[in-house]
């Protein structure tokens, strides 16, 4: 039953709650064995946008016996009718209430997104704690980036799945089908997952801890349960699954148009990047492949622009014949190309010159640090006169809008590395005012954004202290009264935001009563900075008997264990130690297409690695 127009009609964007999109999948309940509710626990308008969202509803729809529908996080005035009205929270496709679905998965794209998840399953009527769900109760399961340290939700999720969903899920729907339809209960079905490569699932393993709350042990408390669990991945990308058709959405939403992924993993390096040794190795799709993605996604959605999605987009060899490709189609003669992930020292501006004939957009890079020592120290590996040269080949190639992304905070930062942001920034001003007056036509826009560096689990930072929020507010402050020239437009991040972030990053199992308890105190939609309420986490921490300073400015020795310590993603944990000694050292490492680092990955089969391995 879907929601009452009364409510619909009273809220924003009733657009969000109504499904029946273009390429919508509908199917016969009556046939189906496996339904499943793939919940995104952020507002529609950003996880129709997310591209894992569009290619796993299609995979999972393949199946006969499967039908996956979508909900999303209700935003704030939906959330409140629902509750006023005691109805459940419910899916677009069919207006089924959760509780009605065999398995709900949640994606965890981010640390703030965890209270989202626990209002969700409020509003559906669900017990948040998994050990107060039983047989009638569907299963709860997550994936994604934050899965990777799944201790601070181990206690509300029955399993996780680690990696790529395309390797092994349909392995994990053949076992619960096989389960139901035999009349196995939920601990046989999760006993059964056990020999799934990738699944941890968490009442399996038990944590001790030190009386300084460090880990003492983890360790399996069932006979099957693996030690270590191994991430899954699609080793050959040009067979992997991807949708040849889009879900579109009847109303805007922030990415309105076809994505297509151009590679998976990255070579770079980048010390601080979780995304970027998460997703190793390195795997890229065929300009073939890619031109002909590109090509059915446009015909079957009516978009006229496609995005080329990566960690970043100009590391890919073909990318101008795959451009070349896509624009010379007969059908895709008034199609725009968006490269969102593009690194300044590698950008092919002619080749920008064709993809915005029509509209020059502007342009943004991520620096991350302003001076070279700290650039190096990160492994950023460009240089400042990369920048320069960038920034002023854009402004000659007619573009007059810039956007940098720096951090704040990262291991061993000085006040020189804070003032150098603005320093840099006016050389990028200087480089625009030393092109002839004839080509000034518009007045330059740059626009620096500063985040708070927040260490992430299989990194080389990953045990170092985080700022506390008088370091991040200093450093800030400094930033921005160093950087007053009327063309530049500075912001930040909320750094409380990044406080609770990185001690979720980063925490145990026991976060889990701290989330909880913010949640009962009505922690909602925790990214939004008008939505987020320190003070409430802060209480939460206090009622919980959690001291946040442990989560966050404590530096961790590299011989304790880490909550994420059982979990492999191949590369090596000596390869992050040698990565964070030579930091220090402010020593570089080269990427994957130079040279094999001997991260751990060209063990495995797939990828750039086995390529120029050792």
């Amino acid at each position: 039953m879907s929601y009452p127009d009364s409510i619909l009609r009273s809220v924003e964007k009733p657009g969000r709650y109504v499904g029946n999109e273009i390429n919508m999948v509908e199917k016969n309940i009556s046939k189906i064995d496996i339904r499943f509710a793939f919940a995104f626990p952020d507002i529609y308008d950003v996880g129709m946008s997310h591209l894992g969202l569009q290619i796993l509803y299609f995979f999972l729809n393949r199946r006969a016996d499967t039908y996956c529908e979508r909900v999303f996080a209700p935003w704030v005035d939906m959330a409140a009718k629902l509750r006023e009205k005691y109805l459940p929270l419910a899916t677009l496709e069919t207006h089924t209430p959760l509780p009605n679905f065999d398995i709900i998965g949640f994606t965890l794209q981010y640390e703030m997104s965890y209270s989202n998840i626990l209002n969700m399953l409020n509003l559906a009527n669900i017990p948040i704690f998994a050990k107060d769900r039983n047989d009638s109760h569907p299963i709860i399961c997550a994936g994604g980036p934050c899965a990777y340290n799944p201790e601070p939700m181990a206690d509300f999720i029955d399993f996780f799945y680690i990696g790529e969903g395309e390797a092994s899920l349909n392995a994990v729907l053949d076992i619960f089908a096989e389960n139901k339809n035999s009349g196995g209960t939920k601990t046989q079905f999760l006993e059964a997952l056990l020999g799934v490569e990738g699944i941890y699932v968490p009442r399996f393993y038990d944590v001790t801890y030190n009386d300084d709350g460090t880990i003492c042990k983890f360790f399996p408390n069932h006979p099957n349960a693996p030690e270590i669990i191994r991430k899954t991945f699609i080793a050959d990308m040009d067979v992997a699954y991807f949708p040849d058709k889009q879900l579109v959405p009847l109303v805007e939403i922030v990415h309105d148009r076809v994505a297509i992924e151009v590679f998976r993993g990255c070579v770079r390096g980048c010390r601080f990047c979780q995304a970027g040794f998460i997703s190793r190795p390195h795997r890229a799709r065929s300009p073939e492949t890619l031109q002909n993605q590109a090509c059915a996604l446009l015909e079957n959605s009516g978009y006229d622009e496609v995005s080329l999605l990566s960690l970043a987009t100009n590391d890919y060899a073909p990318l101008e014949s795959l451009v070349d490709g896509i624009l010379g189609h007969p059908a895709n003669a008034n199609v725009n190309i968006s490269l969102p992930s593009l690194r300044i020292d590698a950008v092919n501006f002619a080749l920008l010159q064709k993809v915005q004939k029509v509209r020059k957009s502007g342009l943004t890079f991520a620096p991350e640090a302003a001076t070279q020592r700290l650039r190096d120290v990160i492994n950023k590996n460009i240089s400042e006169t990369d920048i320069l040269d960038g920034c002023r080949l854009a402004f000659q190639g007619g573009w007059n809008r810039i956007k940098l992304y720096f951090m704040v905070g990262l291991p061993s930062e000085t006040e020189a590395d804070i003032l150098g942001i603005s320093q840099l920034a006016g050389k990028i001003l200087d480089a625009y005012y030393e092109l002839p007056k004839e080509a000034r036509k518009r007045a330059p826009q740059l626009s620096i954004s500063i985040s708070a560096f927040v260490p992430k689990p299989f990194t080389p930072f990953q045990w170092e202290a985080q700022n506390s929020l008088e370091e991040f507010d200093n450093k800030q402050t400094l930033a921005k009264q160093n950087t007053r020239r009327r063309a530049i437009d500075l912001s930040y991040h909320n750094a409380d935001i990044s406080r609770i972030e990185g001690a979720f990053a980063r925490g145990d199992r026991r976060l889990s009563a701290a989330l909880a308890r913010a949640v009962a105190l009505g922690a909602a939609f925790d990214g939004w900075s008008e939505h987020f309420n320190y003070n409430i986490w802060q209480q939460a921490f206090t009622d919980a008997g959690l001291d946040l300073d442990f989560y966050t400015i404590r530096p961790r020795p590299h011989a304790e264990i880490l909550p994420w310590d059982f979990i492999h993603t191949g590369v090596s944990k000596d390869f992050l130690i040698s990565e964070r000694e030579k930091s220090i050292n402010e020593i570089t490492t080269p990427n994957c297409h130079q040279t094999c680092s001997g991260c751990g990955m060209h063990k495995i089969k797939g990828g750039i690695c086995n390529e120029t391995a050792r």
